[in-house]
């Protein structure tokens, strides 16, 4: 690190302001990932920063993150996040309050979980105010204090307790009974919170592990109603699917369909979490079609889905035919799928009208009459074997 911040912590040091590497990035330096996000925390408050960065010729990000203490700096074509230590005042579930402090473990009180509740000074040292540093080497999220008062601070900490869950613990029912407990006694704090924020974590948790174990967990917590999955999802083909698909690299709604019993349950989930245009077709796209379009026994098991995408008039029917064949567990069809490349239809009306057939109606009639016969070939025939075909007719 010390290459890339050579002159920033310098400029904290010179003026006595102490300078660190906070939550999520430090976990990961621990676990030997390397971090997409290095955020600081410092005891200087946003005024000082902006002061110092200013006289120095930083360049400062304009972000609304000042109020809460954040400053970001643009260094060495990087962004760097620098925040002030800070307590929350007031917090009503989605929103805090904060006030600035010097005090390190006043700050880490207020973090979510003891995993993402270190700090890293820059010359390597530890502060782990709440064993975090044991229990990340124990594969085990806990919450720091007392699990309820974390949550009625952000009741979307509900949802990464569940996503860091399926991204450090070994196995799947290794929590805590408190835990549970306090997450479903607080689990409809999350109707407050906006669709938009869910999704984020919703799909982190299903493309993490033990997502077969963290669903149904969302039901019998009472999670699942408040962010837009059905009451009576299907649980048996969840788990089907999951056991499926997992190496497959699935898209999150692909799982998340498994639940799904009718198209409605999609539009459902559109409504509370507002997901994309593309990812609602895909849902609506699998309902409809996970249990009819299938191999074809024979020789050419590929063909009903080739056949799918060719009489398709939409451009990205592909990548949804190759989520169906991940959902429907389709492995070798899937990689024989990727490696296929949509056939052009040889023949043109300008090609017809070679051949003399001068009016447009028939050109059209004659050209689907083709279409049909190089569909029938398996899309093999050429432009020659098409048009002595047509002779024929």
């Amino acid at each position: 690190f010390t290459f890339v911040f050579l002159s920033f912590p310098e400029m904290f040091e010179k003026k006595n302001y102490e300078l660190r590497i906070a939550g999520g990035a430090v976990r990961d330096l621990l676990s030997g990932v390397t971090p997409q996000d290095v955020d600081f925390a410092t005891t200087a408050t946003p005024a000082e920063m902006k002061e110092m960065f200013t006289t120095a010729g930083v360049r400062l990000i304009n972000n609304k993150g000042e109020k809460h203490g954040t400053i970001t700096a643009r260094l060495h074509e990087q962004n760097f996040e620098i925040t002030t230590l800070r307590i929350d005042v007031i917090t009503d579930g989605r929103h805090a309050e904060v006030e600035f402090t010097t005090d390190w473990q006043k700050d880490a009180e207020r973090r979510d979980l003891t995993v993402n509740s270190m700090f890293l000074g820059l010359d390597g040292m530890l502060y782990d105010f709440f064993n975090g540093y044991e229990d990340l080497k124990n594969k085990k999220i806990r919450f720091v204090g007392k699990a309820s008062e974390r949550i009625q601070e952000d009741y979307l900490r509900i949802l990464r307790y569940f996503r860091f869950y399926g991204r450090i613990a070994e196995n799947p029912g290794d929590h805590e009974a408190n835990t549970l407990q306090a997450i479903k006694e607080n689990a409809k704090g999350l109707a407050g919170i906006s669709g938009e924020r869910i999704w984020v974590e919703l799909k982190k948790i299903l493309l993490g592990n033990h997502v077969s174990h963290l669903v149904p967990l969302m039901y019998e917590l009472d999670v699942a109603q408040y962010i837009g999955l059905p009451l009576d999802g299907d649980l048996e083909e969840f788990d089907r699917v999951t056991k499926n698909i997992q190496k497959l690299s699935p898209k999150p709604m692909t799982l998340l369909t498994a639940l799904f019993k009718t198209k409605d349950d999609v539009t459902n989930l559109d409504l509370r979490l507002k997901i994309s245009k593309e990812e609602k077709n895909l849902g609506l796209f699998l309902v409809k079609h996970r249990q009819e379009l299938t191999k074809a026994s024979g020789a050419e098991p590929l063909r009903p889905y080739q056949d799918f995408i060719m009489d398709s008039r939409e451009a990205n029917t592909t990548s949804k035919i190759c989520e169906l064949l991940k959902y429907q567990g389709e492995e070798h069809l899937l990689k024989e799928m990727q490696q296929w490349t949509v056939p052009t239809f040889p023949v043109s009306g300008h090609d017809l009208r070679k051949m003399g057939v001068s009016s447009g109606k028939d050109i059209g009639a004659a050209l689907q009459q083709l279409r049909e016969e190089w569909k029938k070939s398996g899309y093999h025939m050429d432009k020659e074997e098409l048009l002595s075909c047509l002779k024929k007719l």
